[in-house]
């Protein structure tokens, strides 16, 4: 199968592009200095490429910078996602689309078992960003006949991720205490508790939901229960070869937060068969000797 995956560089799209070539999969990406929110800039890439399916995954991601930045979250989450989907249009072949969404458009909720059906409340910047972005390719579907099928993950972690999220940061400042002989970490908020599902869990799903998602529906990739952020420190702390303890730091803390996200994936599970087969115990230890190799190279 001929993929062209946008965001390729990111740290999901790293772990997609491996995946997809794993696979068998012919795969070209988007190249990062390509800015995709610009009118046409892409068009000639996909055409050349002439993908079979294309997994669209660039934006900008940081929850918290959103509030800081949300004219340039918008404009590259919804006017690239636009955008693609114009290059789009004007293939000959038009290829299946999958929209990489996320959980966070379905806001604060009550807690209970999120679904499909659930309600868009969007209470960040980037939620926001991300609604509008399904909007657009449910518009594309329904108005120019693009198999767009949308994917929304929920929290998904792994080694390699970016500092700013949260499993990422709690294993960088452990390894830095490890190297420096501290004993005190900075924690935001480690009461939330989240449905995490590893990366390379969450790229197999997007490869089922391309050869068999339904164009038009929407579908939650998750895990469909919890784990509190404290929970993962311990797990962390753990396997840290000197002793941690948290120090609370307020500056952490997001503006808006939610207490509690679990998602359910039964529309995912029973169209493609697929299941998370990563548990979080490996997840941790793989995060972990990440940062071990990335700050200690010797």
């Amino acid at each position: 199968m001929r993929a062209f995956i946008t965001g390729a560089s990111g740290f999901v799209g790293g772990w997609l592009s491996a995946h997809l070539k794993e696979m068998g999969d012919e795969v070209a990406t988007l190249p990062d200095e390509i800015d995709i929110a610009l009118p046409g800039v892409c068009e000639h890439l996909i055409t050349e490429a002439e993908p079979e399916v294309i997994y669209h995954l660039a934006a900008l991601t940081h929850v918290g910078r959103s509030w800081e930045e949300p004219s340039e979250t918008f404009r590259v989450n919804v006017l690239g996602t636009i955008e693609l989907l114009e290059a789009v249009r004007k293939l000959d072949l038009v290829p299946r689309v999958v929209l990489i969404s996320s959980a966070e458009v379905y806001g604060a909720g009550d807690g209970s078992v999120i679904d499909e059906n659930s309600l868009f409340m969007p209470v960040t910047p980037y939620a926001a960003s991300k609604v509008a972005t399904e909007i657009c390719g449910l518009q594309a579907f329904l108005g120019r006949e693009i198999g767009v099928v949308r994917a929304r993950p929920f929290n998904h972690i792994g080694p390699g991720q970016a500092e700013f999220f949260v499993v990422s940061a709690l294993a960088k400042r452990i390894v830095e205490a490890e190297m420096s002989g501290e004993h005190a970490i900075r924690v935001g908020n480690l009461s939330a508790e989240r449905d995490f599902t590893d990366v390379r869990d969450v790229v197999r799903a997007y490869r089922e939901l391309a050869i068999s998602g339904v164009p038009g529906e929407a579908y939650n990739v998750c895990s469909g229960y919890t784990r509190s952020v404290q929970e993962i420190f311990d797990a962390l702390r753990e396997r840290s070869v000197v002793p941690i303890e948290a120090r609370v730091d307020e500056t952490l803390f997001r503006p808006v937060d939610v207490e509690r996200i679990v998602g359910s994936a039964k529309k995912l599970e029973s169209l493609t068969g697929w299941r998370p087969q990563i548990d979080l115990e490996k997840t941790v230890d793989d995060v972990l000797d990440a940062w071990r190799r990335r700050l200690d190279p010797s």
